[in-house]
């Protein structure tokens, strides 16, 4: 296993590998690597002559300090974890002043209002924050194919965004949602969930299920009252937003339209952990 945390030592193996034909896989994290991770690696070990996996925590990302203070530090037990699958991948492990060169800051961003439906309107700037870094990291790695679970939907559309309008030939794979046994959706967070919480987070899905069911022949204000009415009788859990959106566009919708694809998104704060969840509805 090859750990680079320059830039531009990494850039030159890189530059070596596509030299002599090698496709390049690429899943980038913040570490606190889990299942859900390894099904991105997994899908490129099966695809790809060489697989990438960067592991940076992006500070550009975090509209709230501490959330940035808090996120789980588990560089040793990641690799381990990448070890397990492989002992080829390259690891990619960057310091934020090199990454940066020595400039910490986000890119200004348009994404064509992708960037401010949900999330957007929830997280000031965390989406300039995001393709800042992907746009670097793609720039270092050079992929032929990214990786990206669809449990952070709308950031996959950014990213789809990002490669459209930077013009780069880097094809986008989305990877479903990985579950816990319980229907918990995969993340990083769910290790600070108290033991309370997290035997109440599997709630989480099971209403996107019922929802899903609901939307079949309902309307879409009374899928949305419903879970709402849910979170209502929950107490161990609190409802940021649900919302039922375009797939594509992102845009909330008030009525079916025959042919469009829709999701439900979801945001729970599960004492002070926040979790997303997302369910595409037929």
């Amino acid at each position: 296993m090859k750990i680079f945390e320059l830039k531009k030592n990494l850039y030159n193996y890189i530059e070596n590998l596509k030299n002599n034909k090698k496709t390049i896989g690429f899943i980038p994290t913040m570490g606190a690597l889990h299942q859900g991770h390894m099904a991105l690696v997994k899908a490129s070990l099966n695809r790809d002559d060489i697989t990438v996996v960067s592991i940076f925590i992006n500070p550009t990302q975090f509209d709230n300090p501490e959330d940035l203070i808090n996120y789980p530090k588990t560089f040793e037990q990641d690799l381990l974890l990448l070890k397990s699958l492989s002992d080829e991948i390259i690891v990619f492990y960057p310091n934020a002043k090199d990454f940066y060169d020595g400039k910490i800051e986000s890119q200004q961003f348009d994404f064509d209002g992708l960037e401010h439906e949900m999330e957007g309107k929830f997280r000031q700037g965390h989406f300039n924050g995001v393709g800042t870094v992907v746009k670097k990291l793609f720039e270092a790695v050079r992929p032929d194919r990214a990786y990206f679970g669809e449990k952070d939907f709308q950031q996959l559309q950014i990213i789809k965004k990002l490669v459209e309008k930077e013009k780069m030939s880097i094809e986008i794979i989305p990877i479903p949602i990985y579950r816990e046994e319980d229907g918990l959706a995969m993340s990083s967070r769910n290790r600070r969930l108290s033991v309370k919480h997290r035997m109440a987070a599997p709630y989480i899905y099971e209403t996107l299920k019922q929802a899903n069911r609901l939307f079949k022949h309902a309307e879409i204000n009374e899928v949305k009252d419903f879970v709402k009415r849910r979170f209502q009788e929950n107490s161990s859990l609190d409802l940021e937003y649900f919302e039922i959106a375009d797939e594509k566009t992102l845009k909330p919708t008030k009525k079916k339209v025959e042919g469009n694809k829709y999701r439900g998104f979801i945001v729970v704060f599960a004492g002070e952990i926040r979790l997303i969840d997302n369910i595409a509805l037929y």
